[in-house]
């Protein structure tokens, strides 16, 4: 049997079965595979911290109509980041490589190179509408950085700090588009001061990730980008400041079953 699947094998997702699968349908035939990829899978299901390989097959796309129109993310990203909104393999570095996990839809509120990139903008389109992802390709790199605000955004032009609450906001950030093995999540740790409004701000989660314009004046662009880490478990990016070329800010809802 072994030499009658050897040319089939190396193209079974084995990283995208559940634990369920793992059991009754490789385990028995653990003498077909090779010992490392065996091993290899085991961990993935037994240590989350265990470091995937760079040959693993990523799930197939399947059933994607309407699940996401962007310029910045794939699905394997948008998989990702629902996981860690549910809660979900939060630990496990071989999420990305389980089947794709696609509960939400993801309807555009904001493209800054259709909308503009002013905080005026963002606060028209994106104010009172709860469950958004902002997500934000920094220029030279390619990275991509954002995060989750269970509450809304809103408009503030008084003089005192005016924060948002919640204990289950995140941000994070990835290497590009097409790698997603090396991500970063990060949850709050500052839960009085998860989310920051101000007129002169865009998307803010406190300085950790932040778009603003100095002296408040919401009609002008965006020119300062930060990450400074600040009331977030982890910083996303070494470098503190940075140059966005593109940004979205989607709110998610639940797809009907």
């Amino acid at each position: 049997m072994k030499n009658t699947l050897q040319h089939c094998l190396p193209l079974i997702r084995f990283f995208s079965l559940s634990s369920e699968e793992f059991v009754q349908k490789v385990r028995p035939y653990k003498k077909l595979l090779r010992s490392q990829l065996y091993e290899e899978l085991l961990n993935s299901y037994l240590n989350p911290n265990s470091e995937p390989n760079d040959d693993i097959l990523l799930p197939r796309y399947k059933n994607i109509d309407g699940i996401i129109d962007s310029k910045i993310v794939n699905l394997n990203i948008v998989s990702l980041i629902s996981r860690w909104i549910d809660k979900l393999d939060i630990k496990s570095k071989f999420a990305y490589a389980r089947e794709f996990y696609l509960p939400y839809r993801f309807r555009l509120l904001l493209r800054g190179s259709r909308d503009g990139y002013t905080p005026k903008r963002f606060h028209e389109l994106c104010d009172n509408i709860p469950h958004t992802v902002t997500f934000i390709r920094v220029s030279g790199t390619g990275e991509i950085l954002g995060g989750y605000n269970p509450l809304i955004w809103r408009y503030s032009n008084t003089f005192d700090d005016e924060f948002g609450k919640t204990k289950d906001s995140f941000i994070f950030s990835f290497k590009s588009k097409d790698n997603f093995k090396d991500s970063i999540l990060s949850h709050v740790k500052c839960i009085s001061k998860s989310l920051f409004y101000c007129d002169g701000y865009g998307p803010t989660f406190n300085l950790d990730l932040c778009l603003m314009v100095n002296n408040n004046n919401d009609l002008r662009e965006y020119n300062i980008c930060q990450c400074k880490q600040t009331c977030y478990e982890k910083k996303i990016r070494d470098e503190e400041y940075f140059r966005g070329n593109e940004y979205e800010v989607y709110q998610i809802i639940m797809k009907e079953a």
